[in-house]
């Protein structure tokens, strides 16, 4: 018995397979295309992300030697992308970083209502029910002829089975739904204009059964009907499953947000959100945008090509000691504390050398700088845990884990393998062994415990305080 997991990224689709004591057997990835457009818009095509999912599958049973008949079961976590599926609309999924609906964003934060109160008291246009206001106002001609619209999770899961089922994670923490206060908030709804969306079928937990594939989804992606499709997560939230348990969890991808419990309602603060990893628990998340979207950005600098470790790997040898270049990151606005998707980063002490050794300087500075603002993040929910859980990209560098952990203060508990495939494979794996519960214990890996260096967090500790006046005098200049 193996489960399949798949996650969609903002680039790449990643396959695993997992045994059923939770060994990660193969892992394949296949990347897609981001269509850049005009006021911060950003899309993809879904036939291109959904074949990915297939390349990467087969390419993942290749290399386990596995038979398709050999697949119980499959789960998808995905970005919180939108995916229009209406004649007329393409490219079809509006990415999540996609900011076109920041006004509509920020009418809705004007209304007293507990959805915004769990968006941080501001709407994110990062969220669906914004972007469902736009294409309302802007498109009344597709929003008419709607057949669906679905977060890009629960649309994977329809492609695979054609049945209409909806994750309790993705709608909690993404759509007008409150699991705790009747579901769809129809008074929000029908004030914003968008009560007639397509919104068929069940509201399922993570882990739960959907049903079999379809005939054209198991031909699709080389398997057989009867591998089961269990309901999935959005990305961050199965890094969080995946993650070593019992400590808040840092996702550390292209963006950072930090998932704990027990969090109380606040400015920049999104949930809390029942059931949303667990059930009987309710997760919290705050974090900032764009953050490894910036490493990449500046790996892409560099006259010569460049990978993210090869870069890692020159900076470890030479760390700095009296630097003079900080950044502040949030390049895309900021999620918390400041909930504002207008604000921009900063830098200061630029020079102009664009000579990898330069390069190398601006990329660790970066890295410093997105560490800084993830431990604001944690102090703003009220947090100061003696560990860490982490995952996402970032987390498979060590130098990066021994950063957080001297800017943060805390422990970092790592899994070697990918917690974000992890998640959605404990996922798959829950209606056939017991439940999400019993199947996140028996994927449980075994850590790497990172602790923090005296001398480095020394030097954390003094850009922390420059990270705390640039914001101080950024917000001046704004006034000004």
């Amino acid at each position: 018995m193996l489960f399949a997991a798949v996650d969609v990224g903002s680039a790449r689709v990643r396959a695993g397979l997992f045994a059923s004591d939770g060994t990660l057997l193969a892992r394949a990835s296949r990347g897609f295309s981001l269509i850049a457009g005009p006021s911060g818009q950003a899309t993809h095509d879904f036939a291109e992300i959904w074949q990915g999912v297939a390349d990467s599958l087969a390419e993942a049973r290749r290399m386990a030697g596995a038979a398709p008949s050999q697949i119980s079961s499959l789960a998808f976590d995905a970005t919180c992308s939108l995916v229009v599926d209406a004649p007329g609309f393409s490219p079809d999924v509006i990415a999540w970083h996609d900011h076109r609906a920041h006004a509509e964003a920020a009418e809705l934060s004007q209304i007293a209502h507990e959805v915004v109160t769990r968006a941080g008291g501001s709407v994110s246009p990062e969220m669906q029910t914004p972007k469902l206001m736009w294409l309302v106002r802007h498109h009344p001609e597709i929003w008419v002829n709607l057949r669906s619209v679905r977060d890009l999770c629960d649309h994977l899961a329809w492609r695979a089975t054609g049945i209409e089922a909806r994750s309790l994670c993705a709608v909690a923490a993404k759509w007008a739904y409150l699991p705790d206060r009747g579901g769809w908030q129809d008074d929000l709804l029908i004030q914003t204009g968008i009560q007639n969306f397509p919104r068929d079928g069940q509201i399922l937990p993570p882990g739960s059964r959907i049903g079999p594939l379809s005939e054209r989804g198991a031909a699709e992606l080389g398997l057989d009907r009867e591998t089961l499709v269990a309901a999935g997560l959005i990305d961050a939230f199965a890094g969080a499953l995946g993650a070593a348990p019992g400590m808040p969890t840092l996702i550390a991808g292209t963006s950072n947000c930090v998932m704990a419990r027990n969090i109380s309602p606040g400015r920049g603060i999104w949930g809390p959100y029942p059931g949303a990893i667990m059930p009987g628990e309710q997760v919290s998340e705050a974090g900032q945008s764009a953050t490894g979207a910036l490493l990449e950005t500046i790996r892409q600098l560099y006259p010569e090509p460049q990978t993210h470790d090869a870069i890692l790997a020159r900076i470890g040898t030479a760390p700095d000691h009296d630097e003079k270049l900080h950044l502040l990151p949030d390049f895309k606005g900021s999620r918390t504390p400041f909930a504002d998707p207008l604000i921009r980063g900063v830098a200061h002490g630029l020079s102009l050398d664009r000579n990898p050794r330069s390069l190398d300087r601006l990329y660790w500075r970066a890295a410093v700088g997105i560490a800084l603002g993830t431990r604001q993040v944690i102090r703003h929910m009220g947090l100061a845990p003696e560990r860490l859980a982490m995952a996402g990209g970032q987390a498979r560098s060590a130098l990066m884990r021994q950063t957080y952990a001297d800017t943060t203060g805390a422990e970092i508990h790592w899994q070697s393998e990918d917690a974000v495939l992890r998640g959605s494979a404990i996922a798959a794996a829950a209606p056939l062994i017991g439940g999400i519960q019993a199947a996140r214990a028996a994927f449980a890996r075994p850590l790497t415990v990172t602790t923090p260096n005296p001398a480095q967090s020394a030097r954390r500790e003094r850009d922390w305080h420059i990270f705390l006046r640039m914001q101080q005098h950024r917000e001046e200049i704004a006034r000004m």
